[in-house]
């Protein structure tokens, strides 16, 4: 296997992993808050338990993003390889940041749940705005496959 198809796998693992990881740190975050905002409020832990979840959707953005190229198969991803390192890296960066950032904006909702704040449909909305930048990258990566 020559350098440029190695660099091909690693963006595909890129695009999965770092997507994977972001999911993953994202929802602690906002876990950890709806732990804590059980304590003081446990009668609204389905608002936690909504908003806790949000980032997960990342993960999957980059799954899909990654099963897609790989079914394109082993000499389209060899013939492309350059493209799969950098849209597998743009995509797991991206998906990445946006799940950590959607956390932390949904952990701030979950507080303001368990201190007695109507936020819940605030919460969603702004969550929606660093999910839209995960959507974005899994269209980008999708477009490659379907425009070559």
């Amino acid at each position: 296997m020559d350098t440029i198809t190695l660099l091909g796998y690693i963006g595909l693992a890129c695009m999965l992993g770092m997507s994977f990881i972001g999911s993953a740190y994202g929802t602690t975050i906002a876990g950890n808050a709806a732990e804590g905002a059980l304590k003081k409020a446990p009668e609204k832990s389905s608002s936690y338990m909504i908003l806790a979840a949000m980032p997960a959707t990342q993960g999957l953005y980059g799954f899909v993003a990654f099963l897609m190229w790989l079914l394109q198969g082993t000499e389209w991803i060899i013939a492309n390889a350059q493209l799969c390192f950098g849209v597998g890296l743009l995509v797991g960066v991206t998906c990445m940041i946006s799940a950590i950032r959607q956390g932390q904006v949904c952990a701030n909702g979950i507080i303001g749940i368990s201190q007695g704040h109507d936020v819940q449909t605030n919460t969603m909305i702004y969550a929606a705005f660093p999910e839209f930048y995960a959507i974005l990258a899994l269209v980008g990566a999708l477009m490659p496959i379907f425009l070559l």
